[in-house]
């Protein structure tokens, strides 16, 4: 059985998009990723999948149960992270979260909160009133982990997190990845599905465009080469390569395709230096979509 199958999922705002025909499957035990730029429709896919909202049509079937009939029973089976986090401001950490796993039917998670709020240094017994946004998304974790899901459902999960604590929470899903929880793992951050996920669906204007492993995914982005060459050598540059700037002996230019070719290219030139870097974020989507228009 699918943890989440999603089928000609749609939700619209009257003139205003959402998401259109979205149609997915992720397997039970899996990290899936979900990219996009912001405002591509990622919080309303997962939204509409959790039932907070209604689909205007298709389905979304959550370990097995319509979201829509069912939807009270799978958000307890569920940890859910939304982009953004609004308590009750009155409330420390510890009495919020205490009073979610009343909600949740658990006895005692004192334990479990203790050790989770200390890997990610939340003080449980400071008021969210005067919390930062990144110590209120710290709390959110600690919540959607907390009664131990069988699916998590994040949304931009690490916004407002430092790198430090960033890492030990990844570490977190690795984890819990290893014990069998699923992970759809929602983010405008290239590097952080490169590092987690098995595949990835990327969205494009509440549209799927794409949904592939993160190997071949990865293998169609674009990277910056920067090239020094002996004096006098100017090789004819490789296939995939464009956009080129020549200076003297030095080169930079884009390059799309296999690394190993670019590097097979690279072995047979006079190389004096080479640099390869990532580029923006916005230059790789802008590269992958106008591919896939």
């Amino acid at each position: 059985m699918a943890a989440i199958e999603l089928n000609g999922l749609t939700k619209s705002y009257g003139t205003s998009r959402g998401i259109d025909d979205v149609t997915l499957s992720v397997r039970e035990g899996e990290m899936f990723g979900f990219i996009g730029p912001n405002g591509a429709g990622k919080s309303t896919a997962i939204r509409t999948m959790l039932g907070l909202l209604i689909p205007s049509s298709g389905t979304a079937l959550i370990m097995g149960q319509d979201s829509v009939i069912q939807g009270h029973v799978i958000r307890k089976k569920v940890g859910y992270l939304p982009s953004e986090v609004h308590y009750y401001n009155e409330m420390t950490s510890r009495e919020l979260l205490t009073y979610h796993a009343d909600l949740m039917g658990l006895t005692d998670t004192s334990a479990e909160m203790e050790q989770l709020a200390a890997t990610l240094e939340l003080d449980l017994d400071r008021l969210i009133s005067d919390l930062s946004f990144g110590n209120k998304k710290k709390c959110a974790i600690v919540q959607a982990l907390l009664h131990q899901p069988d699916l998590l459902l994040l949304d931009e999960p690490t916004s407002g997190l430092d790198p430090l604590i960033q890492n030990r929470f990844f570490e977190l899903l690795e984890a819990r990845n290893a014990e069998g929880v699923t992970v759809f793992f929602s983010s405008h951050i290239l590097s952080e599905i490169q590092r987690l996920c098995h595949r990835a669906a990327v969205i494009r204007e509440g549209k799927i465009t794409a949904i592939e492993d993160i190997n071949s995914l990865l293998a169609k982005q674009m990277k910056k080469v920067r090239l020094v060459l002996e004096d006098g050598h100017a090789p004819e540059l490789p296939t995939g390569a464009s956009d080129a700037h020549w200076s003297g002996s030095k080169v930079t230019f884009d390059y799309v395709g296999a690394t190993s070719d670019l590097v097979t290219w690279l072995a047979a030139q006079r190389v004096v230096d080479v640099t390869l870097n990532e580029p923006d974020l916005e230059s790789i989507f802008m590269n992958y979509y106008r591919r896939e228009s």
